[in-house]
């Protein structure tokens, strides 16, 4: 009888892994066919609509608008994300692969759970979606991405698609309360993106705790950190564009663009001087380059659209620099010998430390706003103080920031404990602590990367043959013998006859 609490693992997911794709996608199939519509924007009824609206040209269509932005978070997530987590030796496969497996999961599972709190028309029950959903559905998956790097190397791709199907779900419900019912700005996700992204990810992390992981097959390789360098190149440049991605056309989308842009560059020196400073010998550590130089975008998410200034983006991003690389440098292993909590990716530092210092400065920028530095229709504009809120002022606002950025923090630690439980059951298919961090559990792996002799025994071997040979008897000019090494394979061209 199999265990399904403890016991000896099984990690084979031949059977279970299909069977969570088929029925999942047949489910998703079901489900769109059922709710999800085009919108007026995207529906062939554009035409009438232009008209009867009054709208002159098609490039008023918010997909001229928001597209490129869509293109360029788009390529985060895909791209950004996948190859920053391809640091590990023995597990770029995984990193890249299932990164692709649960975005493309979790981009359908969002378009419906965001659909039906968000974008529902109670007229006809449908869900509509355009341009704007895409990009929603996309930051909804980069919390599950971050959430992942906790447990990178340690979990199952059917695991994984479970805690995506959780993540989505918590997301959509903690989204819709922070920014509907509570009415807090957040524009890139400081809080309801990357604080509970990190904190949904390390809570499952904390549960699944492996006490008897090879600590060997953690580390890098210097060919794994270029890789992981190109994922942290993209994620850079692109991040202005994922801060301002859904900020209101025109000046707020602008400003949040600028202010994000000078926070990352700050934060890349702090990053730079803090490494050197915390080794003992000067040097750089890539682990530091590779993450915290990205936890100034972080940070800048909340008040990326807000009058925060070209000075204050800078300071946010300086802080952010210091926090993050120290907090790679002392926090990661205190909390791992202290809280037998293993974050592989180190998104505490990365996302969580600097999701919470964005909420903060969201709260204060928020409730120090005036209509002096605002104008009285930007005030209005920047916060939608319209409608039922239409009586809320900046004070006020900034204290409903603040309990934005706790419930983001709860929806985290405690949905995170609950699925981590979940994933704990001996079902999933996960491998054993011996073989965590290596792709061949579940990937097919070339078969010349194990098998192939290291340069040095094709050296021997060369030196060997060609001493045997000159001993021969004298050879026809035209005999010959030459080794080529190359890598790890050596080539050797032997004489005809």
């Amino acid at each position: 009888m199999v265990k399904i609490w403890g016991g000896q693992k099984n990690s084979s997911v031949r059977l279970s892994l299909p069977m969570v794709c088929f029925v999942w996608e047949i489910a998703m199939i079901i489900l769109f066919g059922v709710f999800i519509r085009y919108n007026e924007e995207t529906d062939s009824h554009w035409i009438e609509t232009r008209k009867e609206k009054n709208i002159s040209s098609d490039l008023e269509n918010d997909f001229y608008f928001r597209y490129p932005s869509f293109q360029d978070v788009h390529v985060m997530i895909f791209v950004g994300f996948g190859f920053l987590m391809t640091f590990l030796q023995r597990y770029s496969f995984g990193a890249v692969g299932f990164n692709f497996l649960i975005a493309a999961f979790g981009i359908q599972w969002a378009l419906l759970m965001q659909g039906w709190f968000h974008s529902l028309d109670w007229a006809d029950g449908k869900i509509k979606i355009g341009i704007e959903n895409m990009i929603n559905a996309d930051f909804c998956v980069a919390s599950c991405l971050i959430a992942y790097g906790g447990v990178l190397g340690k979990v199952s791709p059917v695991q994984l698609m479970v805690m995506t199907l959780f993540g989505v779900t918590l997301f959509a419900i903690e989204e819709f309360i922070i920014l509907t019912v509570l009415h807090v700005r957040d524009a890139g996700g400081s809080m309801v993106i990357h604080t509970f992204g990190a904190y949904y990810g390390l809570a499952i992390a904390r549960v699944l705790h492996r006490p008897s992981l090879d600590k060997s097959k953690q580390g890098s390789v210097y060919h794994s950190d270029v890789f992981a360098m190109i994922g942290t190149l993209f994620l850079w440049m692109f991040w202005p564009s994922f801060n301002s991605a859904i900020a209101d056309h025109g000046d707020g989308q602008h400003r949040a663009a600028l202010n994000t842009y000078l926070t990352l560059a700050s934060c890349v020196l702090t990053t730079v001087a803090v490494s050197s400073l915390v080794h003992g010998k000067g040097k750089i550590d890539m682990v530091h380059i590779q993450n915290a130089t990205l936890a100034g975008g972080v940070a800048a998410g909340t008040a990326a659209e807000m009058m925060i200034s070209t000075y204050g983006s800078l300071i946010v991003g300086f802080i952010c620099g210091i926090i993050s690389t120290c907090g790679f440098a002392y926090l990661t292993p205190l909390l791992e010998s202290k809280l037998r909590l293993h974050d592989t990716c180190g998104i505490h530092n990365l996302h969580g430390m600097p999701g919470v210092i964005g909420g903060i400065v969201g709260a204060v920028t928020a409730a120090t706003a005036t209509e002096h530095v605002y104008g009285h229709e930007g005030l209005i504009k920047m916060f939608d103080f319209e409608g039922e809120f239409a009586d809320r002022v900046p004070t006020v606002q900034g204290g409903y920031q603040a309990a934005g950025l706790c419930v983001a923090l709860a929806f985290g630690i405690v949905g995170g404990t609950v699925v981590g439980f979940i994933l704990k059951l001996n079902i999933w298919g996960d491998a054993p602590d011996e073989n965590c961090f290596e792709d061949d559990v579940y990937w097919e792996v070339p078969e010349e990367d194990e098998e192939s002799p290291p340069p040095h025994a094709a050296l021997e071997y060369a030196t060997h043959m060609s001493n045997k040979l000159s001993e021969q008897a004298p050879q026809r000019q035209s005999d010959r013998f030459e080794w080529r090494s190359s890598g790890s394979q050596a080539v050797i061209f032997l004489p005809a006859g």
